[in-house]
């Protein structure tokens, strides 16, 4: 049996996979504390398609918010809880995936 190591291309997907959606989060973190304006295409983009991620997280804690001349800027600590869940749950995942191909492979000799 295959062992799930390094260069195993499963492993790399899942890395993948967290990346964009650590990215994801990122944006939206940054674009909400510039204050970006989410009737933007790009902003309103990223908000919808980011907005599934966090609902598990939502209102754990209060958005901060900061009213400036011409921008809103806002502070969501969900969005860095996510980012900091979703990483660990990946790396657990892939954790137990080692653990359970690896010991399989050692009962097989």
């Amino acid at each position: 049996m295959k062992k799930f190591g390094e260069n195993s291309r499963f492993r790399k997907l899942i890395y993948y996979i967290l990346g964009v959606l650590e990215v994801l989060l990122a944006f939206r973190l940054v674009l909400k504390i510039l204050g970006s304006n989410p009737e933007n295409m790009f902003v309103n983009a990223i908000y919808t398609s980011s907005n599934i991620f966090l609902t598990p997280f939502s209102g754990i804690f209060s958005s901060v918010a900061t009213e400036g001349i011409e921008t809103n800027a806002v502070l969501e600590p969900a969005v860095i809880i996510a980012m900091i869940v979703y990483a660990l749950i990946v790396y657990g995942i892939v954790k137990l995936i080692e653990i359970i191909i690896n010991r399989s492979d050692s009962d097989v000799r």
